[in-house]
């Protein structure tokens, strides 16, 4: 594998942990945000100036500008930019309140956003590079009870998407990465709830309440994950999207079956929109 140099937020715990201590065995130069002091500090005694770090809080958007410059500026080139850092949030639109709509829209959409803001100047300059979005299969599929992290999962989906159009002809890749249940401390150190209403205790909602359950191990296994997202990086061209997990093909298939098909059952009806030749 060729070695490269990758800029990763959130490494302290998760997908992005798992992934820098993969890339740092195998001699790449990592780049790394945090937002809790101390918590890569055994990283960093082990594998000294191969591994640069920096607090970040990504919904601090100078902050974010200014992280991403000096990280470019003090290692030369960076190949690979992950937008790891996010967290979930589960409860019905009823549920959550104000303050947790806005928390995880600036950290999972708004930062996601402006991190690759901030990296693409550097990438174009050195004429190409990889941007790798860690989503869900929640950025296509939905659960009941969940309606604030599938808002943010579809819009980072959708912005980067987009995006992969207007950076291809610099050269610069983007693959949305859609894994399904990981055995990380995602769901228990990175799940926010919401304080639940009585009148959803007997609908689909409340399905998410036992999210938490230590007793109900997800399918996935991180470390096999994070390696299958770093090979991501030597398929060229670079693929749109990595599904990882049985369980996120199985809800990814069903959901854009379903999708496709409201769609299609529509076709003869849809034109009747359409201004006609001679109107």
């Amino acid at each position: 594998m060729t070695q490269r140099t990758w800029f990763i937020t959130g490494v302290n715990s998760g997908f992005g942990r798992h992934m820098t201590e993969l890339l740092l065995e195998k001699g790449h130069k990592v780049a790394g945000t945090i937002r809790r002091p101390g918590s890569v500090d055994d990283l960093m005694a082990k594998y000294g100036d191969t591994f640069w770090v920096a607090s970040l809080d990504v919904t601090d958007t100078p902050a974010v500008k200014e992280v991403v410059d000096r990280a470019f500026t003090e290692l030369g080139r960076i190949d690979v930019v992950v937008n790891n850092a996010g967290y979930g949030l589960f409860g019905a639109a009823e549920e959550v309140t104000d303050e947790q709509i806005l928390g995880i829209l600036n950290t999972n959409l708004i930062g996601s956003i402006q991190v690759t803001r901030a990296a693409l100047p550097h990438l174009r300059e050195q004429g190409g590079g990889r941007i790798i979005q860690i989503s869900t299969y929640g950025g296509q599929a939905t659960n009941p009870g969940a309606c604030m992290y599938h808002a943010s999962k579809w819009g980072i989906e959708g912005f980067m998407e987009s995006t992969a159009k207007d950076v291809a002809p610099f050269g610069i890749g983007v693959t949305i990465v859609e894994p399904g249940g990981a055995r990380t401390e995602f769901r228990y150190s990175s799940l926010q709830m919401a304080t639940p209403l009585s009148e959803y205790d007997d609908t689909p909602a409340a399905m998410t309440r036992a999210a938490q359950d230590r007793s109900r191990p997800s399918l996935g296994d991180p470390a096999v994950m994070a390696t299958r997202i770093i090979d991501s990086v030597e398929q060229t061209p670079a693929p749109l999207r990595l599904v990882l997990g049985s369980d996120s093909y199985r809800f990814l298939q069903a959901a854009l079956s379903e999708r496709l098909a409201e769609v299609e059952a529509q076709r003869d009806t849809a034109r009747l929109t359409d201004i006609t030749d001679g109107a």
